[in-house]
């Protein structure tokens, strides 16, 4: 159905039982930008349809698997996790350009999006025409034992209470015990386990200049669907994670941008910086900020403007 005369929104029938809610905005036969949202699992937002010219581009996103307007959710049927996998949502969207009939686009995303974005135009680089992405990291097994295990020397007292509210095995790591707490646990121990790893996401990220509480980690319908699917996916390296700085290759010749701000302690810059140097021809933009922020979003638009033309 349609809500405005430049917005086209639907659902799309994909493997495994999921259907994803997409929205198309803007003009039809203009240059087509893919927006990947983060998480995984905070589902898209409208605020990737500034960052285009209406006239001339048109803005396409979709919630992933398992969260925000697509069905069902990872909460209702967690017996899905085996099939939400990095290579099933690369070929989600591989069938969202399909069924839209875009034969080729600009790809951007921030955070869990840039792993995502990376993941799909190096399985696709011929269906990318650039890419832009904020907030960079490629969910490696080091930066997941940084944000779930090293960062508590900086955060001591919020770590050990992080680490202390599930039970874990001998020898377990953190976010292996949140993984499977959130997948078989009962209830109570799943709720209990959620509102930890929220808490633990807002001290991370409480570094950066225009830090403010994240209301989703106080909406339990919400903050259960993302504290399910990021440990699910970090638990497991991003479901190949640890591939993506070596396949970098595989991008030359395609015009990047990689967005990234100085404060971000939960991703150092780093990440951005070992990516630009394997992409030959790529831009590297360093902004005094956090994960993310309005700095980082107009850095976008600008990039959008120039590779989506």
């Amino acid at each position: 159905m349609s809500l405005e005369p430049s917005l086209r929104t639907g659902r799309l029938r994909v493997e495994d039982g999921n259907e994803l809610y997409y929205e198309a905005a803007g003009n039809p036969e203009g240059a087509a930008v893919l927006w990947l949202h983060g998480g995984p699992g905070s589902g898209s937002m409208a605020g990737h349809r500034r960052r285009i010219d209406p006239a001339r581009q048109l803005a396409v996103t979709f919630d992933q698997r398992g969260c925000g307007r697509s069905r069902p959710l990872v909460t209702e049927r967690p017996d899905l996790l085996d099939t939400n996998t990095t290579p099933a949502q690369v070929e989600d969207i591989e069938e969202l350009r399909r069924h839209l009939g875009i034969e080729r686009w600009m790809v951007t995303g921030a955070s869990w999006g840039t792993t995502l974005a990376l993941a799909y135009a190096q399985a696709h680089p011929d269906r990318v025409t650039g890419l832009g992405l904020f907030a960079v990291t490629t969910t490696s097994t080091p930066e997941v034992e940084w944000i779930t295990e090293s960062m508590g020397r900086v955060f001591p007292e919020e770590w050990e209470a992080f680490a202390g509210a599930v039970e874990r095995a001998p020898g377990e790591r953190v976010v292996d015990a949140y993984a499977r707490v959130l997948r078989d646990a009962d209830p109570d121990a799943k709720e209990r386990a959620a509102a930890a790893w929220g808490r633990w996401e807002d001290v991370h990220v409480s570094l950066g200049p225009d830090w403010a509480p994240d209301p989703r980690w106080h909406s339990p319908p919400t903050r259960d669907v993302l504290a399910t699917l990021i440990t699910h996916y970090w638990s497991r390296s991003g479901f190949g994670g640890d591939e993506i700085l070596g396949r970098m290759d595989r991008l030359a010749g395609i015009p990047g941008v990689l967005i990234h701000g100085r404060r971000d302690i939960s991703g150092p810059a780093i990440t951005a910086w070992q990516l630009h140097r394997a992409w030959p021809g790529s831009e590297l933009v360093l902004l005094d900020e956090g994960h993310g922020g309005p700095l980082s979003s107009a850095a976008l638009g600008r990039a959008i403007a120039e590779i989506a033309s």
